[in-house]
């Protein structure tokens, strides 16, 4: 019943799913309910500078560059752009029956990582090394890809990767990052987060693969519990980087097994794992061997519940305003000739040594050189669509 309030139609809906059910949607691809007419979903959808690895769509400029244009407003617009696409993908998608990954309105992005490191590959993917102009960035790309509507999410955003993930990729499995000191902590690392979660109201966070002062950032009571939920008061979801609860067991030895592994993600705050093997899983186990309760598990439970609902992922269409942007809007005029203009805006001139520069049309040719000059795929930068 859409007319009931969101918390009502969630308490419903759990009190009909069987333990197992349950287990399911607390993985990124969930398997439908038939039996109540619930579709499958998939949480992992990507969207750092355009609708990505769904087909075509608008490429804008990747997120360092959109950085360097130091305006908020236009990522703004840029971003409502963004979920305007998505919109359009998810609608003919569920006209199409069409349920696998990267088809969902639950996006995986902003980065809003500090980048420090250049040779961290990448650090492209966030706002640059200042924790101001990350928050300032990041807020705009939540409210554009959030929408402003008060029945429905347009879509959802996630601040990832809490945190203090800022490379090199090679150890983000094992690494301990014990030696952060507090004052870098919380004016460096957090702000931006902090801001997503205060101001944005971002609905979902990305916890990150490594651990922080001993602890696997999915496991970690500090950053989910204490700082996250109880300090920032954020009530929404927590999503894991892929792989990264099975990390606690396999990679940082902080939990014998995959049962334990579970129970230290699952009571830390972890709602959703992101896996290949899943070792949510174990969840059943946990519950029998008393190291979680079944009434922990209904708490993640009514949160990603909550998240479906309020993106009117359960409701008929022609109920959902966002369900009337025409598929037309996909990688359009208006949205190309925004990623141009936004591209040049990312130009950042250093110096103009010796007057180069205005060049003088028709008098001089430049010759671009290098591996990647004529490479399309190095230009469309990652986590992208097809132009």
């Amino acid at each position: 019943n859409p007319d009931l309030p969101i918390d009502e139609r969630v308490d419903d809906l759990l009190s009909r799913l069987t333990p197992e059910e349950k287990v399911g949607q607390m993985m990124n691809q969930t398997p439908a309910i038939e039996r109540l007419g619930i579709p499958p979903y998939d949480w992992w959808n990507e969207a750092l500078h355009g609708v990505a690895r769904a087909g075509k769509a608008t490429v804008f400029p990747q997120a360092i560059g959109l950085a360097a244009t130091f305006d908020d407003e236009a990522l703004l617009k840029t971003f409502t752009m963004v979920s305007d696409e998505a919109r359009a993908k998810y609608h003919q998608y569920q006209k199409d029956k069409e349920y696998d990954r990267y088809k969902g309105l639950t996006f995986w992005t902003p980065n809003i990582n500090i980048f420090r490191d250049p040779r961290w590959g990448r650090g492209m993917e966030t706002y640059g090394e200042d924790p101001y102009l990350t928050g300032r960035m990041g807020l705009a790309v939540v409210k554009g890809l959030q929408g402003n509507d008060p029945d429905y999410y347009k879509t959802h955003a996630c601040a990832k990767h809490y945190a203090v993930h800022s490379g090199p990729e090679y150890t983000r499995h094992t690494a301990n990052l014990n030696d952060v000191s507090p004052r870098d902590l919380w004016e460096t690392y957090l702000p931006a987060f902090k801001t997503l979660v205060e101001d944005a109201k971002v609905r979902e966070v990305m916890c990150a693969y490594q651990r922080l002062d001993d602890e696997p950032c999915c496991g970690n009571n500090r950053l989910l519990q204490q700082i996250l939920r109880d300090e920032w008061g954020f009530k929404y979801l927590v999503v894991s980087d892929c792989g990264a609860v099975t990390d606690i067991y396999e990679s940082h030895k902080t939990a014998s097994d995959a049962v334990h592994a579970t129970a230290k993600a699952a009571l830390a705050g972890t709602d959703v794992e992101c896996g290949f093997n899943y070792t949510y899983k174990s969840i059943p186990d946990a519950v029998k061997r008393g190291l979680i309760s079944e009434a922990e598990v209904n708490k993640h439970v009514l949160r990603l519940l909550e998240g479906r609902f309020e993106l009117g992922e359960m409701d008929d269409p022609s109920l959902v305003e966002w369900s009337k942007i025409p598929y037309s809007v996909m990688d359009c005029k208006e949205h190309r000739q925004t990623a141009l203009e936004m591209a040049r805006q990312t130009i950042v001139l250093l110096q103009n040594k010796d007057n180069v520069l205005p060049l003088k049309k028709g008098a001089e040719k430049i010759a671009v050189i290098g591996p990647n000059a004529a490479n399309t795929p190095m230009m469309w930068g990652n986590y992208n669509g097809t132009p």
